[in-house]
């Protein structure tokens, strides 16, 4: 069996082969930190967690770099309407991912590059472009010169012809003044009065977007790495421009083969905050969504595909999990009583279904659906003994599909995790007490900054808040 990966370069399915095997090279665009994250990062991170987790059940050294953009026009506008700090507005989301992804048992990336501790190396590519030819500055700003790039658009297919041509009336007169082409981007950004900047050739400034990944990439990996992941969305123009800036540096491809998954829907509508369906991680989790249902949930459709987010599909996700979850115990609660003790017990039979599903371009329903064929036995057998029946020879002969189970579930980070009661933190209870109430009365006044602070400020202390249904929260150990 081959692992077989839809190239969005190519448009095709193509074969796995790392550049040097068993070594593995991914990127994986971050998020730009002025806001809590919503479904679609969810969607995003959880599929490419599924990527990573298979890569290495078999037998590949995985080396997985996801960024953080810590300096973006949204970043400085959320600051100055908070009247706080970039560096306020940033930790407390990168706090606030971080507890959200732990959730949805999201691996940690190997490292976590940001834009603000990556500037030598975007000025040094900036620098190497302007050399080329491929860059030039205008009052204090630096621009990437489309016509310089070989091919440009062959990610994304579009034709700078085309664009041009369809782009009359929407540039602003001021970026055509400066620019030679309607489409060349910005590399850096000259500060403008009461903006943050950093010192460079050019003046005070910071990184345009696109540059910031370029950089990390090659700051991690170095010219070529061996899969480059992303949402549909950052197609064009990041990961075009990406490859443009990249390639006319380096002369050598970005990445051999470029991944993206499928926006989020909303009752079929596309998720927008114009539209009022948008939905956070953290919303959905404190009105009591399982995080392994959520994540269940993404894993049903796959990630090339829409995914509609509708409470019913939600629903039949949590009911199909707590099935799982009833299965994934019983070994745990039972396997002494029914003389399961051999770890080597397996259904290999069931091991090669689910690797030739995940190998079809990762076919997370398919792989999903040899888990309740494992499962269905095994909770027959749990609502037996429930309802007090006797052990039978025949119960040690699932053992193989419990231990399966288990294992192939753990490859779609799907684990069975039992909640602690909320238990009392020696000296801290009343100060822990004061706090949750005061962000309750920010939460009743929409001041949501002030509540994400309180969040993220108990939860450094180890302190983890669960809002329930009924409008309480309850604090425990993280």
């Amino acid at each position: 069996m081959v692992l077989r990966l839809h190239n969005t370069l190519t448009g095709r399915p193509e074969i796995f082969i790392p550049r040097h095997p068993p070594a593995v090279s991914i990127y994986c665009c971050g998020v730009t930190v002025y806001d809590a994250c919503h479904l679609g990062h969810a969607r995003s991170y959880i599929v490419w967690d599924l990527l990573r987790r298979y890569l290495r059940w078999q037998g590949f050294a995985v080396r997985f770099i996801q960024n953080f953009t810590d300096i973006d026009d949204k970043i400085i506008q959320r600051a100055q309407a908070e009247g706080s700090s970039v560096e306020a507005v940033t930790e407390r989301n990168i706090t606030g991912f971080f507890a959200e992804m732990d959730a949805l048992n999201v691996l940690r990336a190997d490292d976590y590059p940001r834009a603000t501790r990556c500037l030598d190396r975007i000025q040094a590519m900036i620098t190497r472009l302007e050399a080329k030819g491929a860059a030039y500055s205008a009052d204090g700003d630096v621009y990437f010169a489309v016509m310089k790039a070989q091919q440009y658009g062959k990610l994304s297919g579009r034709d700078l012809q085309q664009q041009q041509e369809g782009a009359s009336g929407r540039l602003a007169e001021a970026d055509t003044d400066r620019k030679r082409h309607p489409f060349d981007f910005a590399l850096w950004k000259r500060s403008r009065p009461g903006e943050p900047g950093y010192p460079s050739p050019w003046g005070m400034g910071r990184p345009g977007w696109h540059i910031e990944c370029s950089a990390m990439v090659h700051q991690a990996f170095g010219d070529t790495i061996d899969l480059h992941l992303g949402g549909a969305d950052l197609i064009f123009p990041h990961h075009e421009n990406e490859i443009a800036q990249s390639e006319t540096a380096t002369g050598r491809p970005l990445a051999n083969i470029w991944l993206h998954n499928g926006m989020v829907n909303v009752d079929k509508t596309k998720m927008s905050k114009s539209l009022g369906n948008f939905t956070t991680i953290q919303a959905l989790l404190d009105e009591g969504v399982n995080p392994m249902a959520l994540r269940l949930f993404v894993l049903q459709a796959h990630y090339r595909k829409p995914l509609d987010f509708t409470r019913e599909a939600m629903a039949a996700a949590a009911s199909g999990w707590e099935g799982l979850q009833v299965a994934l115990e019983l070994g745990e609660s039972h396997g002494v009583q029914l003389g399961w003790t051999d770890p080597r017990q397996r259904c290999l039979d069931q091991h090669e279904a689910f690797a030739s599903a995940l190998d079809d371009d990762l076919n997370s329903s398919g792989a999903l659906a040899v888990l309740f064929v494992l499962a269905r036995p095994l909770r027959a057998l749990a609502r037996r003994l429930q309802r007090g029946g006797e052990v039978a020879p025949r119960d040690r002969g699932l053992e193989g599909n419990w231990r399966s189970l288990v294992e192939l579930a753990g490859v779609l980070g799907l684990e069975a995790r039992s909640v602690p009661e909320t238990a009392p933190v020696p000296g801290d209870e009343a100060a822990v007490a004061v706090a949750v109430q005061e962000r309750c009365m920010a939460r009743q006044n929409r001041d949501f900054a002030t509540a994400d602070r309180i969040r993220a400020e108990l939860l450094s202390r180890g302190i983890t808040l669960v809002d329930r249904p009924d409008g309480t929260t309850h604090w425990l150990r993280a």
